[in-house]
């Protein structure tokens, strides 16, 4: 059965429809659904314009629907009639029906879920509250410190290797990384410099933080007892002079970073061994200070970058740096107009690294005369003391790119400006 009442004025109509899937099929239930009509038809039956028309004409079918119902005698509406619609009382003021832009559409009348966002996925906490920052090392390496320095009350998750800190951001388990890339007295880190080009993080900053080496040994230890000095090879030998001034007939092994070293010992109870390492990691193991800044040189700064999944937007307000990547297929020359592009626009290089090319290691050049010459290729990291949303950056940039096979900007983000000062204990 089918009645319907329409109202070509406002363009609805409303229709009664037994509904068979509810729990007791004998009692002949029936519901008011109400939809938009797009045709504009005019019916000699329709009821007014107003709201007040059409609901009073839902009102009515609602009854007539309760009077057939009287047919099946099991009905619980059967010995008297319901004035409700949809279990609603059905005056004019409490009707509220809701109209469906389409009657085939059974979910039209459903809220349908928000597409998910990728700041759903891991929103970044502002200011470093709770973000997840990855470093390599254990706790109470220099990475971490770097790290709480970087963003301070973040959750620091330690990894075992630089490629593991790479893969844990790309892999939403951190928010950020924290990685060294060179050091003041041992040079650049290569290895973390050829990782920045082969995954896609991009640098959103960097920080620099001041090296304090410390000999750690078990408690009770002393120095004369000593036969071994285990330590990250870079700390090993930043401290080679000292550790000779301090009379130590020891043998140097090198392990995979500071902070374990230290762990090693404690875990072994080693007590012929001693670890350079940092103050913190002697309090986190439980080991004794043999020995307080054993490094050679005092100025002994380890730059460290920031690394996120998303670039940050450039700025000019602030003083910011620059990093790039490049490759060129001819000769040093095209090294030299690259240059060029940023001396001429007054620009600043604060860095210039070469690294070898893996996927074309050799170029092979044919003369006429002189035969066969090979020479290495590179990549050459730059950075350069200027803000992407400078323009003169961006010429800059733009003038390279005609000279080089290969161009990449590994991130534009703001200089550690804070006031640095000589090694010191704390």
């Amino acid at each position: 059965m089918h009645l319907q009442s329409l109202t070509p004025s406002s363009s609805h109509y409303y229709f009664i429809k037994p509904i068979s899937h509810f729990p007791t099929p004998t009692s002949r239930s029936f519901r008011i659904q109400c939809a938009y009509r797009y045709d504009p038809i005019t019916y000699p039956n329709a009821v007014g314009p107003s709201r007040a028309d059409w609901q009073s004409s839902c009102a009515i079918l609602s009854s007539q629907s309760q009077l057939l119902s009287q047919d099946d005698p099991s009905s619980p509406a059967s010995d008297h009639l319901v004035s409700s619609v949809n279990g609603h009382n059905s005056t004019i003021e409490n009707l509220n029906l809701v109209p469906i832009t389409n009657l085939s559409d059974s979910t039209a009348l459903k809220p349908q879920p928000k597409p998910l966002t990728i700041t759903d996925l891991a929103p970044a906490p502002m200011h470093g509250s709770n973000l997840r920052v990855a470093y390599q090392g254990v706790p109470g390496a220099y990475s971490e410190a770097a790290a709480g320095k970087a963003y301070p009350n973040c959750d620091a998750i330690p990894c075992d290797q630089f490629e593991v800190a790479f893969q844990s951001v790309e892999l939403w388990i951190a928010d950020r990384a924290v990685l060294p890339v060179e050091n003041s007295l041992g040079g650049s880190i290569h290895r973390n410099y050829d990782l920045l080009l082969r995954h896609k993080l991009h640098i959103v900053g960097e920080v620099q933080l001041p090296v304090h080496h410390c000999l750690l040994a078990l408690p009770g230890v002393r120095k004369e007892y000593l036969t071994r000095v285990i330590s990250h090879p870079q700390a090993l030998a930043q401290c080679e002079h000292t550790l000779t001034k301090l009379g130590l007939n020891v043998t140097r092994e090198a392990v995979d970073d500071t902070a374990g070293a230290a762990e090693f010992v404690a875990i072994n109870n080693l007590r012929d061994t001693a670890a350079i390492a940092s103050a913190r990691a002697a309090e986190l193991y439980g080991l004794d200070i043999l020995a307080n800044g054993i490094q050679d040189d005092s100025g002994n700064v380890t730059r460290f970058v920031m690394l996120a999944r998303e670039p940050i937007i450039p700025r000019t307000d602030r003083p910011f740096k620059t990093s790039i990547v490049f490759a060129h297929e001819k000769g040093t020359s095209v090294l030299f107009k690259v240059l060029s592009a940023f001396a001429f626009r007054n620009i600043s290089l604060t860095k210039i690294e070469s690294r070898p090319h893996r996927s074309h290691p050799i170029r092979v050049v044919d003369g006429a005369d002189a035969g066969t010459a090979k020479h290495f290729e590179y990549l050459f990291y730059v950075d350069f003391e200027a803000s992407m949303a400078e323009p003169r950056a961006q010429n800059a940039l733009a003038e390279v790119q005609e000279f080089t096979s290969f161009l990449r900007v590994l991130g534009s983000y703001p200089m550690d400006m804070t006031p640095w000062s000589p090694s010191r204990e704390d």
